[in-house]
Formats: structure tokens, sequence, C-alpha cells
């Protein structure tokens, strides 16, 4: 214990701007019951399970019971959940082209265990059709396994965005930090430079992305400006005020900002923050839309993240917006063809 007089440094807010959880140190809790239910009905529903018996395809989330949430205490994150799922199937066997359904039950999927260690029983209604069965049994149960790791992994990267604050830095400190591009599509770096000092006095390094979409930069300017278009990538309602000084509000509240520069089909200009970041720190974020033929590039810089923020803030783009939006533009494909 400290002296009295002196103080634990680590309970000094004073010179904090937002005053609150310093160098991480305090207990914080965010619950992720109503998230995972989303996020497991959209992993899991729809697997198709293909083999010589015939196809079967895993309908809905019947049963969802259990509860999620991520902690964050000394910097780290520590996360909880126990869930028991059943899922409804249906399958056709390919010699007959007879149907059957049946139900998977999942009824102890938690932390204390890891996946390929997790039970998941196979049933089937009365009736003929067991090579269907074998084959949930095999091949489907490998299906599902990938949906729940596909949720954990979901559930340690996008739930978790801003949850650790940044620590105390000094000023001018250098981060020499610099990645190659990847082979995909995805090319994204993070240049080595000084700190930058955005808002809130906190070190940040700016974030740079670019990625190819198969639409015209038009209709993928309106996926960013538009807000039925918006909720639908995002799969949440959205605050969309796409003009100058409107209004953006994204993934229930965890994202936020205001719209400071809009050129149509060629370039957005946001104020873009986490809900855990300190208070009215936030990024710079600029979308740059180039036309390719029948695709666009989008190049996106995001200058004032927060040092500890990098890598979430990177996979927040990767997954939750850049993924998810060629799923829309796929799905519309789709629908036209």
């Amino acid at each position: 214990m400290a002296k009295w007089g002196q103080g634990d440094p680590r309970w000094i807010v004073e010179e904090r701007a937002d005053a609150t959880n310093v160098n991480n140190w305090h207990w914080t809790e965010r619950d992720a019951t109503s998230w995972s239910k989303r996020k497991l009905k959209e992993v899991l529903e729809g697997l198709v399970v293909e083999g010589e018996a015939g196809r079967c395809e895993i309908g809905d989330l019947k049963h969802v019971e259990g509860e999620a949430s991520c902690n964050s205490r000394k910097g780290k994150l520590i996360f909880f959940y126990e869930w028991n799922l059943r899922l409804s199937w249906k399958g056709t066997v390919k010699e007959s082209g007879e149907k059957h359904k049946g139900s998977v039950e999942i009824p102890n999927l938690s932390e204390e265990n890891e996946v390929d260690d997790t039970e998941i029983n196979v049933s089937k209604k009365k009736g003929e059709g067991d090579v269907l069965k074998d084959l949930m049994r095999t091949e489907g149960t490998t299906k599902v396994r990938e949906a729940l790791r596909d949720y954990l992994k979901a559930l340690k990267t996008e739930f978790t965005l801003g949850m650790i604050l940044p620590t105390k830095a000094p000023v001018g400190q250098e981060l020499a930090t610099e990645r190659k591009p990847s082979g995909s599509t995805m090319q994204d770096s993070v240049t080595a430079q000084s700190l930058d000092m955005v808002g809130v006095k906190i070190p940040t390094v700016r974030i740079h992305m670019r990625e190819v979409f198969n639409s015209p930069a038009e209709e993928l300017y309106s996926i960013f400006t538009k807000k039925e278009l918006v909720q639908k990538f995002s799969k949440c309602p959205a605050v969309i005020e796409a003009e100058k000084g409107g209004k953006l509000q994204m993934f229930e509240g965890c994202v936020s900002g205001e719209y400071t520069e809009l050129v149509p089909s060629q370039r957005i200009v946001l104020k873009w923050r986490c809900r855990s970041w300190p208070d009215e720190h936030y990024a710079t974020v600029a979308l740059n839309f180039q036309d390719l033929a029948a695709q666009s590039e989008l190049e996106l810089e995001c200058k004032g993240v927060p040092v500890s923020q990098e890598e979430s803030t990177r996979q927040c783009w990767k997954k939750q917006y850049f993924e998810e939006i060629h799923i829309l533009l796929q799905q519309s494909k789709d629908s036209m063809e």
C-alpha cells in the first residue's frame, strides 16, 4: 500500500483528460450476451454439408440459452461464456431423393473446454435416412465446430473493439512498426512515424488500408452513406446523416462520429471513434473511392488511432466493414441473377 499522501500512480487520474481506468488497472465488464446471440445465428444458420450420401443444411437456431461477457483487468481481456444451443437440420438422400429432418444440440459451449472437446449431438426424426445422420455426425460436426471457432474469434476481436484504453506514454515516442501488405486484395500497413497527438493527448498511430470491391465506386459510396444499406451490412440499427456535420452511429453505439466531408462517389471524411476510447477523442477517417472498370478500389486512411487500439481497429474495418460489404454485394448480385 502506498504511503499516506503519496498515492499509487495507478489511481492518479488528474493527468488524464478522461480521468478513468488509468493504465487499464481497474476491472471493467461488457455484456456480450445479445451480441453473441446474433453472431451465433449468423455463423451457424445456413451451413451446408455435402457428401456422397446427400446434402444437408442447418436451419434455424431453435434454442439459445446462456450468457457471455468480456472483462478487462490490468490491461488483459478475460472472457466468460456458457451456451446451450439447439439447431434444426434438413437433408436429401442423393440416391433416393428422400428428405429427412433432425437437430443438432450443443449442451455446453464454454470457456472451460476447447471447441474440439465440446460435445455436439446429432439426432434425426424417426424413419429411414440414417446415411444423412451419419453425414451430419461427421462432416456436419466439423462444419459446426468451424462456425463456433468463428464466433469465438469474433468475440475476441470485433466485440472487444476499444475495451483496452491507451496507457500513458512519453510524447514523441517513436512507433517503429511496419507491416508488409498481404497477398490478398486487402493490403494494410501501419506507417512508422512519430506519435500524433489528436484530441485527448494520448499516443496515436495512422492506419492505411486498401480493398478492391466488385462494384462501381458510386454503389460503394452509397453503402457508406445510405442508412438502409449501412444497416444491411452492419446487421444493426444505425444513425446515418450523410451531410457535412451529420451524425454517424453504428454497431449498437460502439462506433460513432460525424461526417466532415462528402464528395459523391469519390471521397468521405469522418470524425470516428470507438465508444470505449478516451472521452472526446476521435480519429480522422478518409475514404477515397476509385473506379477500376467493373470494380472499385477503396483507400482508407485512419489518423489518430490510440496505439493500444491499432490491431482491434484494423480488425474492425476488415471484419465488420470490408468483409460484410463483400457479402452484401454478393447477395445483391445473386438476387439479380
